[in-house]
């Protein structure tokens, strides 16, 4: 005889259809360790007629719970609580930037069942083009839509993830040893590819919407022929997403300087609402997305799109680094595209970093900035020294930080911060480190302190 389940079917209040609303509060639930592992939940009829819902609503919350590795089912038996992995590290790493793991073990199992049916040996027969083939290149087109951007099929070259991408970028956009103009505070990713290339990078004033254009105005009128590299949403370190007017005054000021623009994307998880730079100034900016932040860490596959009369370059400029975007990648993303599960990874990240948010400001309080949706990191504004001081003793109770060093422009100068990366952790494991670094902060000259509206 089947034991009742201990779960009581609510839908959580938001203004989401009712089988997200059930998904929602389901994993919560699991994850917030109120629903114990093989703890069995109510069938799917029972859930319907106790929430006025629909079977086939409460069927799709089940199946979209168990694509997340949530829930299992096993036949004739019914849906049980899946058993969460975890922690393997003795150390809780915050600095790398990945977004929550949502891909669960059956996902995986029936996308390899379904490629099988339907692979084309071709794709592992010969070479792909150097953009990638047409057909993965046009579904890679579609998904940018949906995150509202706008192309051509033809201008959008796949990558292996959005690094490669940048560097194709870089290598079209600017000459060697050029001059590269950012955020004062930026990616570490292209920190370090631009001292690998030999470019000048020179870091300008940022506020709570990123890049200041009248900064970059200055900036551009002391540089010849300058690119800029922006990251108007959900900027990284600082977490500054660009509001509409800046957007249209940076592309104005690249245009009155005829400069080109590189634009990483790669955190739009489609919530800011506001049109890419790319929309706004077609004509010279190199767009770059990737599905490893926006569906998952191992789908390296980004997305390079370029000016019209930039593509032949661009491609070029790919095909010289011998690296082909992987067959079984893009099989891969295919299969998800197609079928619906790429949005629904998409959807869960989105609640998912929401939840982590939520935990992190719970803890670190006015400290910390936080984004103004959705995102996986939460940056720390703080003088250099006390930066330093703070990762030091975030590393010596276990916890790895991003090194201050990483993402600033400017290494001589005193203001800086620190980036914690809330994505990738168990969710364990991120509250536990957490609670440790809020108490490092109560004990350092920062307690107290109100968080600043700028860096």
């Amino acid at each position: 005889m089947l034991l009742k389940s201990p779960w009581e079917p609510y839908l959580v209040v938001m203004n989401a259809p009712p089988s997200e609303r059930l998904v929602r509060a389901l994993a919560d639930d699991i994850l917030e360790g109120r629903l114990a592992a093989n703890d069995r939940l109510p069938p799917h009829r029972e859930v319907a007629y106790r929430l006025g819902i629909g079977i086939g609503t409460a069927t799709k919350a089940y199946a979209i719970l168990e694509r997340r590795g949530l829930v299992r089912s096993e036949k004739g038996r019914g849906t049980f609580v899946a058993a969460l992995p975890g922690s393997r590290e003795a150390v809780i790493d915050l600095s790398v930037n990945a977004p929550p793991r949502i891909v669960g073990q059956q996902m995986l199992a029936r996308t390899l069942m379904n490629i099988s049916r339907d692979i084309d040996a071709d794709l592992f027969a010969r070479y792909p083009p150097d953009g990638g083939y047409f057909e993965h290149r046009r579904q890679m087109a579609q998904w940018l839509a949906w995150l509202g951007m706008q192309m051509k099929v033809e201008q959008l070259l796949l990558c292996n993830g959005a690094q490669q991408a940048l560097s194709v970028a870089l290598a079209v956009a600017s000459k060697p040893g050029g001059t590269i103009i950012t955020e004062s505070q930026t990616y570490p990713g292209v920190i370090s590819l631009t001292r690998h290339t030999s470019h000048r990078l020179v870091g300008v004033e940022t506020d709570r919407e990123g890049m200041q254009s009248e900064a970059l105005d200055e900036a551009l009128g002391r540089t010849s022929g300058g690119v800029v590299y922006v990251t108007p949403t959900m900027q990284n370190p600082t977490t500054a997403t660009m509001g509409e007017r800046r957007r249209h005054e940076i592309a104005d000021v690249c245009r009155k300087h005829d400069a080109l623009i590189i634009e990483d994307d790669v955190y739009s998880l489609g919530s800011s609402g506001f049109p890419p730079i790319a929309m706004l100034a077609p004509e010279r900016t190199f767009y770059v997305n990737s599905l490893s932040k926006t569906v998952s860490p191992g789908l390296r596959i980004g997305s390079l799109v370029a000016p019209h009369h930039y593509v032949d370059k661009a491609e070029v400029a790919l095909s010289a680094t011998s690296s082909m975007v992987s067959p079984f990648s893009c099989a891969v993303m295919a299969e998800w595209l197609s079928s619906g599960i790429a949005q629904t990874l998409r959807k869960s990240i989105k609640v998912e970093s929401s939840r982590r948010l939520e935990l992190a400001r719970s803890q670190l309080g006015d400290v910390a900035v936080f984004p103004d949706h959705e995102g996986f990191h939460i940056w720390l504004p703080m003088a250099r020294r006390e930066a330093d001081n703070f990762a030091a003793a975030s590393r010596a109770i276990g916890i790895h930080v991003t090194p201050p060093a990483a993402t600033v422009v400017d290494p001589d100068a005193n203001d800086g911060g620190v980036r914690l990366c809330v994505g990738g952790p168990e969710l364990s494991d991120l509250k536990t480190a957490l609670e440790k670094l809020s108490a490092i902060l109560k004990n350092s000259a920062l307690a107290g302190k109100p968080q600043r509206s700028h860096v």
